[in-house]
């Protein structure tokens, strides 16, 4: 998202699952002899969150020279291309035109920000309590930021970074 973008947040529809399958099956069909895993990543991999209407997927290449070819594809997909934005090894996707739309990010192997997302999302699917917590955040964000996607996403950085550190701690010990 970006400034002017609204920040649109509806509740959770228990079809984004089912959705995710699909549009998983569709992109190993497409991207088979590139890709180690596709993840459901973001707030609609989370039952019951409140979200962004649109399915956002992590797609784990076996090499970092399968970001090339793997691009094409998506981009004959007419797949839009949003780059490397923050300079981390994933490359994002759009496409629009799906029901839910997809935003598809192509990640190295060992990226550190999908395995940061997966620690994310599978903290919150497991831990009620900071679920509802991030809810609240987000749905204050929204409103506060609601025609500035890339403050509501900054915003949320420090409550993002603080519960990855804590599924971290907890696995430690």
């Amino acid at each position: 998202m970006t400034k002017g973008t609204a920040v649109e947040l509806v509740p959770y529809d228990p079809d984004w699952p089912a959705a995710f399958q699909r549009i998983r099956g569709k992109l190993e069909r497409l991207l088979a002899p590139h890709v180690v895993t596709i993840e459901h990543i973001g707030s609609t991999s989370i039952p019951g969150l409140a979200a962004k209407p649109l399915v956002d997927i992590d797609i784990i290449l076996r090499h970092s020279d399968d970001v090339t070819p793997a691009t094409q594809l998506l981009l004959d997909q007419n797949y839009e291309p949003r780059g490397n934005r923050y300079d981390d090894d994933v490359w994002a996707f759009m496409l629009r035109g799906g029901t839910p739309p997809e935003r598809i990010y192509l990640c190295s192997p060992d990226n550190q920000t999908h395995q940061r997302r997966m620690i994310f999302r599978d903290h919150l699917r497991s831990h009620p309590e900071d679920m509802a917590a991030y809810s609240t955040l987000k749905q204050g964000l929204a409103e506060h930021y609601r025609h500035d996607g890339d403050r509501y996403t900054a915003e949320k950085r420090h409550f993002v970074d603080a519960i990855i550190e804590k599924a971290l701690r907890a696995s430690q010990g």
